[in-house]
């Protein structure tokens, strides 16, 4: 059975997936910064699944799969835009250190910064857009780009030990919501050990993994997109977990070749 990305190699090979980007995506990243090639390609895909493909899973869980170094991140801030164009408005940025946590801040939060990737004045259908940090979804704005920053274990915590002010499953139950994952391995605990723990055990568990599945799972029109460099697709259950989620993929050695 072929894995997504065969399919979508396939469709791009054939000229189905067409690389135009809309306008609004380029004109609201940092003047001056231009996509590549390959990430013109990977939004490409990203945008052809959520709009043609036809056996798009709700929710939907995809993950690029990219060198180090490559620009992932601009690619997160891409897609976001893309999808605040679709109508979202509320994310949720997952890393395994606090120290990937501030320096994504920068990114995304710090107009000062010579890192900071959104354009100055972000515009999107007429209404100008800010970016904001929030503790939790309740009274945001809803002509804002929340983003909730938090590392995976802070999240487990704070949804399996109900805390004021801060996120709760009833949230992720009553709006949708995207899922930013970089770089977090750790999301992958429940299924890399699942062999070894019983039916029970896998109910009972509270694991990361099962955590951030239950509140993907919370809303039909969430959406989780993970980045990472380095997945352990030679670990069976973990390949078999992502043979339907894998959108793109380019490696170190297409990387180098590319200068």
């Amino acid at each position: 059975m072929q894995t997504l990305v065969e399919k979508l190699n396939v469709l791009s090979e054939f000229g189905v997936i067409k690389t135009d980007i809309p306008d609004f995506v380029v004109q609201n990243l940092r003047e001056g910064v231009q996509l590549r090639e390959y990430q013109t390609e990977a939004l490409a895909r990203f945008r052809y699944y959520l709009e043609e493909y036809k056996d798009r899973a709700f929710p939907s869980h995809l993950l690029f799969h990219m060198a180090t170094g490559s620009g992932k991140t601009l690619l997160m801030a891409s897609n976001i835009i893309y999808l605040y164009k679709m109508g979202y408005r509320n994310f949720v940025f997952l890393v395994n250190s606090t120290n990937i946590i501030e320096k994504t801040k920068t990114n995304f939060l710090d107009k000062n910064s010579s890192k900071f990737l959104f354009a100055e004045k972000i515009v999107i259908g007429g209404i100008e857009v800010k970016v904001t940090e929030v503790d939790n979804f309740e009274a945001v704005n809803g002509d804002h780009i929340n983003i909730h920053f938090t590392t995976i274990q802070g999240l487990h915590s704070r949804l399996n030990n109900p805390q004021e002010n801060a996120v709760t499953y009833e949230d992720f139950e009553r709006m949708k919501v995207v899922f930013l994952s970089d770089e977090a391995h750790h999301i992958n605990t429940l299924t890399k050990n699942s062999a070894q723990m019983s039916k029970g055990e896998i109910e009972e568990s509270t694991s990361w993994e099962r955590t951030v599945q239950k509140v993907l799972r919370a809303h039909p029109q969430n959406v989780m997109l993970e980045y990472t460099a380095t997945i352990e697709l030679s670990h069976k259950a973990v390949s078999e977990k992502y043979a339907d989620k894998i959108i793109y993929q380019y490696s170190l050695r297409e990387f180098r070749e590319d200068g």
